[in-house]
């Protein structure tokens, strides 16, 4: 006669993330948390703007003086800007514009066909660790990596027959938290050298000239330690603490929802078959020349001489047209395979089925829609009133008017950057500002400001994972409410902070090993001036 076993008793992690989950899933729905954080800003930023609060932004010739949205100049520009808050919110141009051709390629079936095709027969323990790398290679496509990688993981972990949506948390979180760090040269790269550059303009001594190459080695073993990392944490944390909640591996059908290809689980039929049939390999054929002829003619669009996606100097970096362009090069690289294969696999019939597979997706993201209204709204106003920036402001004076030298200085560094990443999720913003004071005073103490640009990158993106602040994030809770439509912030909070924890502390260790082994950050590019 057999007894049932004993319940395994949660270890205290569990306990404390189950903790944090309830914490934070007695947080008000996103859109009421988003719409109570307008109001508090539009209060505070009145009651500052009353009292004449004013900031001064280091390397600004004219002091900021806060606004408030409850005087004549505040409802004014909150009516005249409505519509312009929602529509400019930064993410819908990148969200909505990419699943409209992602939500084709997943509603004729090509992505699942190709994860089945590519992964299917791949080792099951080799997935985390690829979805690791890929996610934190992933800023190679800027903040479309937080549309794309996620629902690609986990259907690369459906395939597998692992846990989705270990696949989904773990794609973002290798993406979010690994964001400022890469092996190849990004436009982040240019972006910070360029603005740190400015800054060391008015040094007496700028030593090594910042470029993009400036943080290479450091980014190079950085990315690499955070990819293992990641798949370390999605294969020996999340997966299993999910398989410990029960979180379905099956997507939920909730009414009116469109689930391509879905059978009576609301899942793709064929995810756990890594066999295709005639059909699907032919349609994977024809896709990946499509993709391939796209490619090519994008490719060569771009690089010829002369080429209207250059700047002005004939280069790409810092900024050209190209750059601005990767919305648009990724919306194609997925909308023309998605269509061919449907045409050859006959789930696309005829031209009307293509407006209708479009118009599945943007159903399927009704949702975000919503919530981006409210989260316009509140970035807005966060912006115009000046907040943001004297909460930035106020940080930096605070931890220079402790007086830290050192490495006490550079860990107090690291963690005011994070904790400001809650609120400023923009690193090319954060830096700015943090550039003008922090470069100027560690240039003081003997820091090159190439180290001090390395050192911010580990708390820019560590952190952002976790804050509802993130617009992505409300994208992420999108997708994982197709497994557990009553997840809430908390939820992802929860299953992401072991991510934030153990990438700021490995990420700060080889920050630490640079510096007592006096090691360069990148070609020319030293810790200590000279």
């Amino acid at each position: 006669m057999s007894t049932a076993a004993p319940p395994v008793r949660p270890s205290r992690a569990d306990r404390f993330l189950g903790a944090v989950e309830r914490v934070g899933n007695r947080l008000p729905e996103p859109f009421t948390l988003f719409l109570i954080l307008f109001l508090a800003v539009a209060l505070v930023s009145t009651f500052m703007a009353l009292a004449d609060v004013t900031v001064q932004i280091p390397g600004a010739e004219e002091v900021t003086r806060i606004q408030g949205l409850f005087t004549p100049e505040g409802l004014t520009w909150f009516t005249q800007n409505i519509g312009v808050n929602y529509i400019g919110f930064p993410p819908l141009v990148t969200v909505l514009t990419i699943w409209l051709a992602v939500g084709v390629a997943e509603k004729t079936g090509l992505l699942a066909a190709g994860i089945r095709a590519v992964f299917g027969s791949a080792p099951r323990w080799a997935l985390p660790y690829a979805v690791g790398f890929v996610g934190v290679m992933g800023s190679v496509m800027s903040d479309s990596a937080f549309v794309v990688i996620p629902p690609l993981a986990a259907l690369v972990f459906q395939a597998a027959g692992r846990h989705p949506v270990a696949g989904l948390l773990g794609g973002f979180a290798a993406a979010g938290a690994g964001y400022s760090t890469n092996i190849a040269v990004t436009s982040l790269d240019a972006l910070f050298s360029g603005i740190t550059t400015a800054v060391t303009e008015i040094l007496p001594n700028p030593g090594d000239p910042v470029n993009p190459l400036s943080n290479w080695y450091f980014n190079v073993v950085s990315a690499v330690l955070l990819s293992v990392l990641a798949g370390f944490l999605i294969d020996k944390v999340l997966e299993p603490r999910l398989v410990r909640q029960d979180v379905p591996v099956d997507q939920v059908r909730q009414a009116g929802a469109v689930v391509p290809g879905a059978g009576p689980a609301g899942i793709d039929e064929h995810a756990g078959d890594a066999t295709l049939s005639r059909a699907e390999r032919r349609g994977l054929a024809f896709a990946v020349g499509s993709l391939l002829l796209v490619a090519v003619v994008l490719t060569v669009a771009f690089v010829v001489p002369g080429s209207p996606w250059r700047n002005a100097d004939g280069g790409f970096l810092p900024e050209s047209p190209l750059l601005s362009s990767i919305t648009f090069v990724v919306f194609v690289l997925f909308l023309v395979p998605g269509i061919v294969y449907g045409v050859v696999t006959r789930s696309v019939t005829s031209m009307k089925d293509v407006p209708r597979l479009l118009e599945q997706s943007i159903r399927d993201m009704a949702g975000f829609l919503v919530l981006a209204f409210v989260l316009g709204q509140f970035i807005a106003v966060f912006n115009w009133s000046g907040v943001g920036q004297w909460i930035a402001v106020a940080g930096a004076e605070g931890l220079e008017s402790a007086g830290l030298t050192g490495y006490g200085a550079i860990l107090g560094f690291l963690v005011l950057a994070s904790l400001l990443n809650l609120f400023i999720i923009s690193g090319s913003s954060l830096w700015t500002i943090m550039a003008a004071v922090f470069v100027p005073m560690f240039a003081l103490i003997g820091y090159e400001p190439g180290f001090v640009q390395a050192a911010f990158r580990v708390g820019d993106s560590a952190t952002q994972i976790i804050t509802p602040l993130n617009p992505y994030m409300i994208v992420l809770l999108t997708f994982l409410r197709r497994w557990e439509p009553k997840a809430g912030l908390g939820t992802v909070m929860a299953r992401l902070l072991p991510f934030t924890i153990a990438f700021w502390l490995v990420w700060a260790a080889v920050l630490s090993v640079f510096f007592f082994l006096d090691l360069p950050v990148g070609p020319g590019n030293g810790i200590f001036l000279e």
